[in-house]
């Protein structure tokens, strides 16, 4: 507590620290909750920073501060109300930065939203609200004059992830090559239409926008009414195709079974979650996409996991390297899955396309 406070006393605050207690459940910061004695005063966020992620740490923030300004300056053009609970408040340092380095870690202070919640679960109702919350943050974005850094380089990159792919097998450092030869040739004969992102843009046909890249339900703050306030978790923002806010929650979201089911027979794309998402994410977001952005979608369902069984694959077949895996076959038991889930969206391409039409009428 007392070197939490050492830190908390380096931010621009209001009010006198009353108690400084974990918050949540994040994987990837530590995260407090600073109570203040005073009614008139804010409570705070504090959060550690994982650095070893985000490894630049001036380039995070930087994103970070032109993202929550810009949207902040669009509520107060429309003439919102209740601003300081729509958009994320992160405090500078005495010494005017965004963020403080003890020596060892990095730390950011934000304003505790009050009377909010977020919710886990994926039913149409919450997906719909999902995808009102992440077309409205793209589009409020749009126009963002500061061109954004990537927090994570070459994060939704295919080419790069395909590239990882190919080094492991020839590699072959577990010697697992042969085992998975069918996984390998089904990636391979999707690689050259699953690229088409990276293509379309040295084309200059399909532009990178300022993007989530971490669109999951758990990542949007609710008032009491139900009605979405904000998107938080914002360290992924970053330029990127808007394939990777639509097709990543879907992939997660509009997946029946587990992302390591065992039973194949419990993965399926769930098109209700589907249909919900996309009719509120297109309800804000048509406003700016372009036709291209638009006839992709259904291949942006494709992608996710596409790349995700790419990925799994090639870390099973380097010995479990990068992902944590709790017997020796999970990296394997979770590529499976993630190709059941490709296979199902592949099959209801047709559908897909046919909705998407449908809510552009």
């Amino acid at each position: 507590m007392k070197d939490l406070s050492n830190i908390v006393s380096h931010f621009n605050t209001q009010g006198t620290v009353d108690s400084i207690k974990p918050l949540g459940s994040g994987l990837i910061n530590d995260t407090y909750k600073v109570t203040t004695q005073e009614a008139d005063a804010p409570d705070y966020v504090l959060q550690r920073i994982n650095h070893a992620i985000f490894q630049d740490v001036d380039m995070l923030q930087a994103n970070i501060s032109a993202v929550t300004h810009h949207i902040r300056h669009k509520l107060e053009a429309a003439g919102e109300s209740d601003i300081d609970r729509k958009v994320l408040t992160f405090l500078d340092t005495e010494e005017g930065k965004g963020y403080w380095y003890d020596g060892e870690n990095y730390w950011r202070m934000m304003v505790f939203i009050p009377r909010a919640s977020t919710f886990e679960s994926v039913t149409p109702q919450y997906s719909n609200y999902a995808g009102e919350a992440f077309g409205n943050f793209q589009a409020m974005l749009a126009d963002l004059p500061e061109e954004l850094g990537e927090t994570i380089p070459n994060f939704h990159n295919m080419e790069f992830r395909l590239q990882q792919l190919r080094e492991a097998v020839a590699a072959n450092a577990a010697g697992r090559v042969e085992e998975v030869r069918y996984y390998i040739d089904e990636m391979e004969k999707r690689a050259d239409e699953m690229c088409k992102a990276e293509r379309l843009h040295r084309e200059g046909k399909l532009p990178k926008r300022v993007c989530h890249c971490d669109t999951k339900v758990n990542n949007m703050m609710f008032d009491e009414d139900g009605k979405v306030l904000c998107v938080i978790d914002l360290d992924t923002v970053m330029p990127s195709y808007i394939f990777s806010d639509y097709g990543d929650f879907l992939r997660t979201g509009a997946n029946t079974g587990d992302e390591d089911d065992r039973d194949l027979d419990r993965v399926t794309f769930n098109m209700e979650i589907f249909e919900a998402f996309t009719q509120g994410y297109l309800k804000r977001a048509k406003s700016f996409l372009t036709p291209i952005e638009i006839e992709n979608l259904p291949y942006a369902a494709a992608l996710f996991p596409y790349m995700q069984c790419v990925r799994f694959l090639a870390d099973y077949i380097n010995g479990d390297t990068y992902y944590k895996i709790q017997y020796s076959e999970h990296n394997l038991v979770r590529t499976k899955a993630q190709f059941k889930l490709l296979q199902s969206v592949e099959e209801h391409t047709p559908q897909m396309t046919a909705f998407i039409s449908g809510c552009l009428g």
